[in-house]
């Protein structure tokens, strides 16, 4: 059936895009947030073992509402490493860091998606899609929170 929701096809593309970039964003800075949770050593290793837990299965949780919302919007959601790759503004890291580095790192990670959640968030409004709006709205609450926290660990 043809989809009929008040959406124009170009808008329901445009907005899917963008969430397609949040979603390889989240998912990396899921992938991130893990690999640190893993590597963690040093004198806060307790508590910081238990945050980065917390945010990267919120991250989860939070990847599957993204692509969910792409496929509402009657697009294909991307799910391979490689489109992953591509689409991420997330920069990757590979190497052994300390404890601060990986505060930074993530503090990093939180903020560039905030940036493009924002201006997402702009394109959701300009084209009166309300619930992608509200999807992006609780991200950049999510995102922000975990910088705060991330941020106070420094």
């Amino acid at each position: 059936m043809e989809y009929n929701t008040g959406l124009s096809k170009a808008s329901r593309k445009a907005i899917a895009d963008g969430l397609t970039v949040l979603l390889a964003d989240t998912y990396a800075l899921y992938l991130k947030t893990q690999n640190f949770h893993w590597n963690l050593k040093g004198a806060d290793f307790f508590s910081l073992h238990l945050l980065f837990e917390k945010q990267y299965s919120k991250m989860a949780e939070a990847i599957d509402e993204i692509a969910e919302r792409i496929r509402i919007l009657d697009m294909m959601a991307i799910g391979s490493f490689g489109a992953l790759k591509k689409n991420t503004t997330i920069k990757d890291e590979d190497k052994s860091l300390n404890i601060k580095d990986m505060i930074k790192e993530l503090l990093e990670g939180h903020e560039t998606l905030i940036r493009g959640a924002r201006k997402l968030a702009e394109l959701a409004d300009k084209n009166v899609d309300f619930a992608s709006m509200d999807l992006i709205g609780r991200m950049i609450g999510t995102h922000e929170k975990f910088a705060w926290m991330l941020r106070s660990s420094l």
